[in-house]
């Protein structure tokens, strides 16, 4: 009895312990954040630094401190693991880009995003399989075939976080757009490639695998988008017909953030993309479920996804920073220090090529189908796409661990390489790359001084891509349709509107006939359904009259 009682005692102190550890590096950890976000607010002027980078340095710096306070044991308050990484940071981040995104030039450059972000991360996936396949397959680090196409998969992801801090979605609208979209449809695209490579047996590839491959693709892109959207309109239904702000507004609040985190869950929980589908059922709640809850929900959830999004985003560059200097991978490669070098160094140059690869090729092909020249996309910014998509982030270190390592580390000298590769190209493409990447932008593209000069002087510059991001309202008719001064009149919900005259029309500006028509089934049957701007029920003295006498304004003009 007294040995039971004597092993008890013993447990609980070292539980005990164990509990205070953790207590200890989770405060350490909280301070560090803070220090981030101040730090961050304090080089907010600075010409060379972002918050991302701020949060990297800031991460390497303690992890060198705790290497030598620990004597080269660690380097770490908390240990990596990609499920923290997908299932808790990613699903705010994702989802506040949806929810936040500027619709109207979103939509616009649909299909130029789908060509960057699809096919363009596609043609990057197989050009940097091949490439390792060339380069490395006369090394001794004992990689299968499905090892080289997961590197293709990994390596392929761009970091969208650390992009859209760099680009200024009011200077430049049209780069914020591209790049924005196809950062969050290309890190989509490359967990899709890189969970279509492990569901399929590589030791044989022949045709019918490859469609196969090809079709387990476009199965997971299509079901995914469809899960978002039917989420997002199932949220605006329930908030539309129950009207939750009548009693709490606390509770519209709580199911909008539940409802939102539950669309990415129910993608993991079928083996879809929820990055995919958590953006869309952002879009989808931004347009319907935000307008049908009260003044007081719609200020609360855009700070909260605002700011869940940005707490998310600094954790994960600090802990990038932290992990990089583990102490236990770097021991297994020091054997082979040339080979980690060849490797790294090979990686960074397939990434350059392979974003090289499409980048040019699709923005002409993108060119050849705009009409006026303020649409194309020009050298310059194609120039600004490539270097902005040079960057490295979670993405890639997630997927990276979840190839080479189970367990947040490896003693395998093969996975061991390819985890420290990763960790180095993540740093010097963050670091290097996003250092100069302001510089860079304002050598490329004028200030928004010379954008406003340029914007008076130009008559024709309506449709250009100085046309604001965001805003509540909607593209006018004008905007869509008065190029060719054709455009006949209509009456629509008491507004003058206009439509496609002829087929032609749909041939010539077919993005715009596409929004007109969408326009039209959107109000005639999804928001009176759904709810949305204009739309939703009359409640005399709720917040929500204030929108009802907003659109019955707009529409007396």
């Amino acid at each position: 009895m007294g040995f039971g009682s004597a092993t008890m005692l013993e447990t609980a102190n070292t539980l005990s312990t164990s509990d205070h550890l953790s207590v200890i590096s989770i405060t350490l950890f909280v301070t560090l954040l803070c220090a981030c976000i101040v730090i961050g607010h304090l080089l907010e002027e600075n010409r060379w630094m972002n918050e991302s980078i701020t949060a990297l340095v800031i991460g390497v710096s303690t992890g060198v401190v705790i290497l030598l306070i620990s004597g080269g044991q660690s380097s770490r308050l908390l240990v990596f693991s990609e499920d923290l990484f997908f299932i808790y940071l990613l699903p705010p981040i994702i989802f506040n880009a949806g929810f936040q995104v500027k619709k109207k030039q979103f939509f616009r450059n649909f299909s130029t995003i789908i060509l960057f972000g699809a096919l363009g991360t596609l043609i990057s996936f197989i050009i940097i399989s091949l490439g390792a396949i060339a380069a490395f397959r006369n090394l001794d680090i004992g990689l299968a075939i499905g090892d080289y196409l997961a590197i293709g998969a990994i390596f392929a992801a761009t970091d969208s976080v650390c992009t859209l801090q760099v680009l200024s979605q009011d200077e430049t609208p049209l780069l914020y757009s591209l790049v924005f979209g196809e950062g969050v449809v290309n890190d989509a695209t490359s967990v899709v490639l890189f969970n279509a490579v492990q569901n399929f047996d590589l030791s044989h590839i022949n045709t019918a695998v490859a469609l196969k491959l090809v079709g387990n693709f476009f199965y997971l892109f299509i079901t995914s988008t469809l899960l978002g959207v039917v989420t997002g309109l199932l949220s605006a239904y329930v908030i539309k017909k129950l009207y939750f702000g009548r009693h709490s507004t606390d509770r519209e609040v709580a199911i909008m953030i539940l409802m939102s985190y539950l669309s990415y869950m129910l993608a993991e929980l079928f083996y879809l993309s929820g990055i995919l589908t958590v953006f869309f059922c952002g879009i989808v709640m931004s347009h319907y479920t935000w307008h049908n809850v009260t003044e007081n929900s719609r200020v609360t959830t855009k700070h909260t996804f605002a700011t869940l999004s940005f707490v998310a985003e600094i954790f994960i560059f600090l802990y990038v920073g932290m992990d990089a200097l583990d102490i236990e991978k770097w021991r297994v490669v020091s054997s082979s220090p040339k080979t980690s070098v060849f490797v790294s160094s090979s990686l960074l140059v397939l990434v350059l090529v392979g974003r090289a690869a499409f980048v040019f090729p699709l923005s002409f092909l993108s060119n050849l189908t705009k009409k006026h020249q303020h649409e194309k996309i020009s050298f310059k910014q194609q120039i600004t796409i490539w270097w902005a998509g040079l960057m490295r982030g979670a993405v890639s270190m997630a997927l990276a661990y979840n190839q080479f390592s189970k367990t947040g580390h490896t003693q395998e000298r093969g996975n061991a390489i390819f985890i420290t590769s990763t960790i180095t190209v993540v740093l010097f493409s963050t670091v290097v790359f996003g250092l100069m990447t302001k510089p860079l932008v304002r050598y490329l593209l004028p200030s928004s001084k010379q954008l406003s000069r340029m914007i008076s002087s130009d008559s024709n510059a309506a449709n250009s891509f100085i046309v604001p991001l965001l805003g509540e309202g909607q593209d006018s008719i004008a905007e869509l349709f008065n190029e060719n001064g054709r455009a006949t009149e209509a009456r629509e919900g008491g507004r003058s509107v206009g439509r496609p005259s002829s087929l032609r029309m749909l041939l010539t500006t077919p993005t715009r006939t596409v929004h007109y028509y969408w326009r039209k089934f959107d109000n005639a049957f999804m928001r009176p359904v759904f709810g949305g701007r204009g739309f939703v029920p009359y409640v005399p003295g709720s917040p929500t009259e204030q929108s009802v006498r907003d659109y019955q304004e707009e529409a007396k003009q």
